[in-house]
């Protein structure tokens, strides 16, 4: 008799669809995010299934935020910001917070260090938060990728069973750890184009200053190596790449001198320019490097200076010192007898050294000893 009423009066019904809405909620609300990351490569697939036919939901892009929903193994099922839910098959293309907030923490210091020299990579390179191939990876540059080297460092070569074949245990276990070199580059393109200390005027048809031309541009351009969206927006990347993945731009005398004085070039810098004798100009250069394997204590044991002889169309050497242990990084300006630069070296307490260029003269400023002011003109 109750049944019969109540369903008279519609609440059995009402109550159905009550519950049956429940039900959809309770099963279709949106998954809540354990952990908010960072996509950390140019482009990245986000996949509908983990199952082997799968479909593409989203193309994601180096930096976009994302929400990380559930761990599978090596994937992640992850969320973006239009709401699109998906699965990244490989988790080292995502960041976590704390690296993302690292990686641009090294960034903004990256931008405000002088640049020492400009190469391009000769390989994918791995860039990384650290120096040292266990440190995180935070994005991975292609091949003739352009970039400005800031800052030297050392650390111990990967261990057998890491990412190198395996050795004698035995016979390592006693020795000191191989040493590796670093260097702390940024992408050309992400520095700001005022950013030099001293820049004198350019010409485009002699060799470049490292030192004082600063970014390629501030504004989006497409990188060489690079491709696809992320690409093109050049978005600014700093970070540790081995050295030995790094091809310097050497400007062509620089490149002549050290090939036939056997030096390993560091840091270079166009200092001034001079009348060639033909009407143009031809700039000077400082050198900086050494001889020698990697994992040296020094930046560089040796500077030399190349200045323009118009009466013989050609390069001489009008300064050598080979008695040092510099530190990056050196800091080139104009002062008022000429150019001036500057430096550490680090078995001398960290005292800064401070030369200044007249002519093709160079000397130590305060210091006029023959051990210290070698002249060859």
């Amino acid at each position: 008799m109750v049944w019969r009423f109540l369903r008279h009066r519609g609440v059995i019904p009402l109550a159905l669809i009550l519950a049956a809405l429940v039900y959809w909620k309770m099963h279709n609300r949106a998954p809540k995010a354990i952990s908010v990351g960072y996509v950390a490569d140019r482009n990245v697939t986000l996949w509908n299934t983990l199952a082997q036919v799968k479909q593409p939901v989203q193309e994601l892009h180096y930096g976009d935020r994302i929400e990380i929903l559930r761990e599978e193994g090596a994937a992640d099922q992850v969320r973006d910001a239009s709401g699109a839910v998906g699965w990244i098959l490989d988790s080292r293309e995502v960041m976590d917070s704390d690296l993302w907030g690292r990686s641009a923490a090294l960034l903004e210091q990256a931008r405000t260090m002088p640049v020492q020299a400009r190469g391009q990579t000769k390989a994918v390179s791995n860039v990384r938060v650290e120096p040292g191939r266990n440190s995180k990876r935070i994005f991975q540059f292609m091949r003739g990728t352009p970039v400005v080297v800031l800052e030297r460092t050392v650390a111990d070569a990967a261990q057998a069973g890491e990412e190198t074949p395996p050795e004698d245990k035995s016979a390592a276990a006693d020795q000191k750890p191989k040493q590796e070199d670093w260097l702390l580059v940024m992408r050309a393109d992400a520095r700001p184009a005022d950013s030099s200390e001293f820049a004198p005027a350019q010409d485009s048809s002699k060799p470049v200053n490292p030192a004082s031309t600063g970014a390629v541009g501030s504004g989006p351009q497409t990188v060489p190596g690079d491709s696809g969206p992320a690409a093109a927006s050049a978005s600014p990347i700093a970070g540790w790449v081995l050295a030995r993945f790094i091809e310097f731009d050497l400007p062509g005398p620089v490149k002549d001198y050290a090939s036939s004085a056997d030096l390993h070039v560091v840091a270079w810098f166009e200092l001034n320019r001079v009348p060639d004798g033909t009407g143009g100009e031809a700039p000077q250069y400082l050198v900086a490097g050494s001889r020698g394997g990697e994992g040296q204590p020094c930046d560089f044991t040796m500077l030399r200076v190349y200045t323009w002889g118009a009466a013989r169309k050609r390069y001489e050497t009008a300064y050598i010192e080979s008695d040092l242990c510099g530190r990056l990084p050196i800091r080139v300006s104009s002062g008022a007898k000429g150019p001036e630069f500057r430096f550490s070296e680090t078995n001398d307490g960290a005292t800064e050294r401070t030369y200044v260029m007249q002519q093709t003269a160079v000397r130590r400023v305060k210091d006029a000893s023959p051990r210290q002011n070698n002249r060859h003109h």
